[in-house]
């Protein structure tokens, strides 16, 4: 049994928490965020979208059904560093292929135990996202420390975690050997239909939505050209999410102006949609500490009902910069009425920036992929 050692957490403003280590015990430095999901905690760490961030787990115990390989959303964990309450050593999941231990061990990912993860994420809320570093030293020194906090940028994140070239996912390629109870339902809507999915950072589960549907996903990675993708003709094009500021995607918003000039159906999902939105002349603006999390009501306007929702993003449209004649709102936040969707004029093309394909879960926006699956459809007649 390995022995405890001392871990700090230390933020940019001083502040600074006392915990055990787990994981990696090297040091990092990293931006830090919040999640409130009470589930989903493998779904986080291997979430590319987290890369160069430093994850705070606000639900108080976190691993206690331990990981499992078949539900990771990469092949890989992406967060710089991992920060929670109590950490379960003894899974109780038939499932289970490891400890969250072992897990973060493996993946080299630092964290911290032990620590006030409520009176972290007051603070976030109160002083907005801030940098810190996760450290075993106990003799750091927080006069050099801090301004190497301040000086932390996450930089251009997309290029760190796309796919480094095309690969295709179909029905046969989904995940095998899950109890029936745990199986998603099967789709037809979208039999046969192509789709390219730029990969931006994509989780698994979006290529899966497209396929569990009968789509056939081609997976291009984030600096491919505008004119591979039309020379393939595909029937619809997936904009993924991903990490980082949007703005800094300067190539990748150059292609999707060409994309936006098709007529070929899109749909966008959380960066993917801050992109659509730069695209086409609309701007976007980094939020005080962002949305993340499993339990996020975003309300249709075209319906009047509130869907929960998946989220993970810190930058987000700013509406008062989308011009009418190009777009307009279809969904927002029901808890400081940011904008959450767009549905664009003339188009067949409308963005989300929530997680529709979320596990685990909720599932209440699924119906997105077979609002896509008609869209394209429809192109095909």
């Amino acid at each position: 049994m390995k022995s405890v050692l001392k871990a700090f957490l230390i933020l940019e403003d001083g502040t600074v928490f006392e915990g055990t280590s787990i994981g990696s015990r090297r040091e990092v430095i990293s931006e830090i965020v919040f999640n409130t999901s009470m589930t989903g905690y493998l779904e986080v760490l291997t979430d590319p979208s987290y890369a160069g961030q430093a994850v705070c787990m606000t639900y108080p115990l976190i691993g206690n059904y331990g990981i499992m390989k078949q539900d990771m959303e990469s092949l890989k964990a992406w967060p710089d560093g991992y920060i929670v309450r109590e950490l379960s050593r003894m899974p109780s999941n038939f499932r289970s292929d490891a400890t969250i231990q072992e897990f973060l061990t493996v993946n080299d990912i630092p964290g911290i135990a032990g620590i006030d993860t409520r009176a972290l994420t007051k603070i976030l809320r109160e002083k907005g996202t801030m940098n810190g570093m996760i450290t075993t030293d106990e003799n750091y020194d927080l006069d050099s420390i801090i301004p190497r906090l301040k000086a932390y940028t996450t930089g251009k994140v997309v290029e760190k975690v796309t796919c480094k070239n095309c690969f295709e996912v179909t029905r046969k390629d989904l995940v095998t050997g899950i109890p029936e109870a745990c199986r998603h339902k099967d789709f037809t809507s979208g039999e046969g239909l192509r789709v390219a999915l730029l990969d931006f950072g994509a989780k698994n589960n979006i290529a899966r939505s497209l396929a569990r549907r009968g789509c056939i996903v081609t997976v291009y990675p984030a600096s491919t050209k505008a004119e591979e993708i039309i020379a393939a003709k595909p029937d619809g094009i997936m904009l993924s999410n991903g990490p980082g500021d949007p703005k800094e995607c300067t190539g990748v918003i150059e292609e999707i102006k060409k994309l936006y000039n098709t007529d070929i159906p899109i749909f966008a999902i959380c960066l993917g949609h801050q992109l659509m939105a730069l695209a086409t002349g609309a701007d976007t603006h980094k939020m005080k500490y962002g949305h993340r999390g499993a339990n996020h009501p975003v309300r249709d306007l075209s319906t009047g009902k509130v869907y929960i929702s998946s989220q993970n993003h810190g930058y987000v449209v700013d509406m008062a910069t989308v011009k009418p004649e190009v777009a307009r709102e279809a969904f927002v936040n029901v808890n400081d009425n940011t904008n959450e969707g767009l549905e664009y004029i003339g188009k067949n093309i409308f963005t989300v920036q929530f997680h529709p394909e979320a596990d685990a879960g909720p599932k209440d926006s699924d119906f997105l992929f077979d609002r896509f699956m008609n869209m394209m459809k429809k192109g095909r007649d």
